[in-house]
């Protein structure tokens, strides 16, 4: 579930809005007469005139769901949702109206209300952008409700500019950091799809403190692209993609030098049953061609011989590590 709010000056433009869609139909309302839309929009205007002063006392709020949960989604449930959200948002002791459409694939249901309360005083909107994110979370946590990916369910073929360059931008930023090791060759891989990219600097040092990339005319920070375009996120990759390259290429030298050290050891080892075989015969030879006796000059030799080669693997082992 996420939500959008919008602080508004007047309530018939919004009213009429809400209900004039095509089945929509409302869901519940509060401090209001529901005769008709004239009746609901007098009975905003009357409490609004509590508090004059106030240049923006509506607060329209879209909540929009998942179309994989839209079998849970029942009147009654989405109802429940918008009530226990206004709670937790501090929207209470005021009139507002919960109604539900249907124009498109996801749910989403419409909350009309009235930032002068019924004593006359303000609503604050004070960090309202932040308790909204968190109090989204904790009602999609609660009820186990489908949480979406950043901009998994935009429809994209609506969108006008410029959203819809800046979702371009995003798609081809995408694609294109995870081959890429550096700002340079990132920036040669976005100017083949026609985005430029800008640094902004702190003052006038040379210090890097954010990127705006464009395109068709429009240009827009990385962090309002998205979170992971900011310039510290992308440049955190690009440290990431290097690193492991480095790795890579490490490991695949490790291996060839492992390889190396393996067909050594090979031949060694070959040399070395050559060796044996050969003491072997020649100690077969020599039994059958001399006296059986022990040669005590001999036998220091051949021990003297196997711990030469026995230090030679050991060393070529330690090398190796």
């Amino acid at each position: 579930m996420i939500a959008k709010i919008v602080q508004g000056r007047g309530f018939r433009g919004v009213v009429n809005y809400v209900l004039d869609k095509d089945h929509s139909h409302l869901l519940y309302a509060e401090g209001v007469r529901i005769k008709d839309k004239e009746s609901i929009i007098k009975s905003f205007v009357a409490q609004q005139k509590l508090n004059p002063k106030i240049a923006k006392p509506v607060a329209h709020i879209s909540l929009d769901f998942s179309v994989q949960d839209k079998h849970r989604l029942s009147d009654q449930f989405m109802a429940g949702m918008a009530l226990e959200y206004m709670k937790k948002m501090g929207y209470r002791d005021t009139q507002y109206i919960i109604v539900r459409h249907h124009d498109t694939d996801h749910p989403h249901i419409h909350i009309v209300i009235n930032r002068i309360d019924n004593n006359g005083k303000r609503i604050s909107d004070q960090n309202e952008k932040l308790r909204n994110t968190r109090v989204c979370m904790e009602l999609t946590k609660k009820y186990g409700l489908y949480i979406a990916s950043g901009k998994e369910n935009v429809k994209e073929h609506r969108l006008k500019e410029p959203d819809k360059t800046k979702y371009e931008i995003y798609h081809t930023l995408k694609s294109v950091i995870p081959n890429c090791r550096n700002w340079k060759k990132l920036k040669a891989e976005l100017l083949q799809s026609g985005i430029t990219i800008e640094f902004r600097k702190n003052g006038n040092t040379d210090k890097i403190q954010g990127v705006r990339f464009g395109r068709n005319g429009y240009e827009f920070n990385g962090s309002k692209i998205d979170r992971a375009c900011s310039f510290s996120k992308i440049s955190y990759q690009l440290y990431l993609n290097e690193k492991i390259h480095r790795n890579e290429s490490q490991h695949h030298s490790e291996s060839d030098q492992t390889n190396q050290i393996n067909q050594q050891d090979n031949t060694i080892d070959i040399a070395s049953g050559l060796e044996s075989a050969a003491s072997v015969l020649g100690g077969l030879f020599d039994l059958l061609n001399t006296p059986n006796h022990y040669d005590e000059n001999e036998a220091e030799f051949l021990r003297a011989e196997a711990q030469r080669r026995r230090k030679k693997k050991d060393n070529q082992y330690r090398h190796r590590l």
